[in-house]
């Protein structure tokens, strides 16, 4: 019988790239092994722990939410026990009831998601309108951050920064 769980764990502050990415791996390796499944891998990274932990005040935080069997949780903690850079690690089970509701919301999200546009109407509906440049002046490039990575950023001349209105209008008088 497969059942839902979160695993938890801190990784040693010290361990390389290399070393998190090869543990990574062989979580997702064990519960492949035993016909499990990983629904989802939140790295935190690196978090100030609540008490040292073997003389370390820092530590890597990662969390895996999986489907299991038995079997597999007992490999998968036998596997975090033996591993020198995990600190502290946790499996837990999940609330059956929650993870449907979970995986409602996220199904419902999926099925209202607009249907991407193409990708040339878009560049026209973002298109900035072009300012002449004063003459002599070299053309600067700023990037202005959307609020979605996926975009490609606004890119604006310094004449057209020239013509950005404040985010917080001074008061010459200001009254305590």
């Amino acid at each position: 019988m497969r059942r839902d769980y979160e695993l938890g764990f801190i990784l040693n502050p010290e361990v390389s790239e290399e070393q998190s990415h090869a543990l990574l791996e062989r979580v997702e390796q064990i519960v492949s092994t035993y016909d499990g499944q990983v629904v989802r891998v939140n790295q935190w990274g690196r978090r100030r722990l609540a008490y040292p932990i073997q003389h370390h005040r820092d530590g890597f935080y990662v969390f895996f939410d999986m489907i299991l069997t038995p079997e597999t949780v007992l490999e998968l903690d036998r596997t975090m026990k033996v591993s020198e850079e995990v600190l502290r690690h946790l499996i837990k089970r999940r609330d059956p009831i929650a993870v449907q509701k979970e995986r409602e919301t996220r199904a419902a999200a999926v099925a209202q998601a607009p249907a991407p546009a193409t990708p040339g109407t878009e560049a026209e509906a973002e298109a900035v309108p072009e300012v002449p440049a004063e003459p002599g002046a070299e053309p600067e490039a700023v990037e202005v951050p959307t609020g979605e990575e996926e975009e490609a950023p606004i890119v604006l001349s310094p004449v057209e920064i020239e013509y950005v209105p404040p985010a917080v209008e001074e008061a010459e008088n200001i009254e305590v």
